[in-house]
């Protein structure tokens, strides 16, 4: 039996399908600023249906590097983000048969994939739309959108509210030279420096350039930004040429955002946490 768990959430603009990019969403309220940060709203207590047919992406293919980062504090929230009970990649099968084939390729020329995101529940996005409306909690505003308004986030479409994410055929991803080097682990109250800034200056991702960091809310991550040049530039073409070629298609404005084509699940936002226990 197929469960399907539909939801709708009362921001202005759904994203798009994964055939075309996805559109901007309508801006989040603000509301007044907060003294301290405001927790992870508490998981629901009810019974959510499981993930029909998703897999835990390195179960089918350990070869894949994971850096999970909505389940730690690095991220642009600056805590683990709600549902992200584990740090795992949870794809539809057919997604990570796909992905599959990306890696053959990868490695065929000297790269590994990492993933960053996967499947992405949706109290997370919930929590992303929550924190949007404190305009006081900016810990990580140094790093992930140091020359954007907080306030500018979902209208200029770096956060959506709903996601394609939470359909559980999108991921976020980069190249990393294999094997791997190692990185350095984040440390909560380090300094923060830009992700525009250069490699060697940003966070230690042990990434390929790609020209910026990961989640990084800068026009400078549009995948064809005229400012990123070399090979930041053709790092992003190889990266756009392999997941292409398998079946994926490139959101403009994160080089790191890719959606299966022919997702099988177009109409359905999940609400499962990521966890093993909820792969059905």
């Amino acid at each position: 039996m197929r469960y399907r768990l539909a939801v709708v959430l009362a921001l202005a603009t759904l994203l798009g399908g994964c055939s075309r990019p996805e559109p901007r969403p309508a801006p989040a309220t603000p509301q007044p600023t907060s003294a301290s940060p405001t927790p992870a709203p508490a998981p629901s207590t009810s019974a959510v249906a499981p993930l029909p047919g998703f897999v835990v992406l390195t179960d089918l293919d350990p070869r894949i590097h994971a850096d999970i980062r909505y389940a730690t504090p690095h991220n642009f929230v600056g805590r683990p983000i709600t549902g992200y009970r584990e740090p795992l990649c949870l794809l539809t099968r057919q997604a990570a048969e796909a992905l599959r084939r990306v890696q053959d390729a990868a490695l065929a020329g000297g790269h590994s994939l990492k993933v960053y995101d996967c499947y992405r529940p949706q109290p997370a996005v919930d929590d992303f739309v929550a924190w949007s409306k404190h305009p006081g909690e900016q810990q990580t505003k140094a790093e992930f959108y140091p020359d954007l308004a907080k306030n500018r986030l979902f209208a200029d479409g770096y956060i959506g509210a709903p996601t394609a994410h939470s359909r559980g055929s999108t991921l976020d991803l980069t190249l990393v030279d294999e094997p791997a080097a190692g990185q350095p682990p984040y440390r909560v109250g380090q300094p923060l420096v830009a992700c525009t800034a250069p490699r060697g200056q940003r966070f230690a991702d042990n990434s390929i350039d790609m020209g910026t960091g990961f989640d990084c809310f800068d026009p400078r991550a549009h995948t064809a930004d005229p400012r990123i040049t070399g090979t930041a530039r053709d790092n992003r073409r190889l990266l756009q040429r392999l997941m292409t070629d398998a079946g994926f298609v490139n959101y403009d404005r994160e080089w790191w955002h890719y959606s299966l084509r022919d997702e099988p699940y177009p109409d359905t936002f999940f609400a499962a946490p990521v966890a093993r226990s909820s792969v059905g």
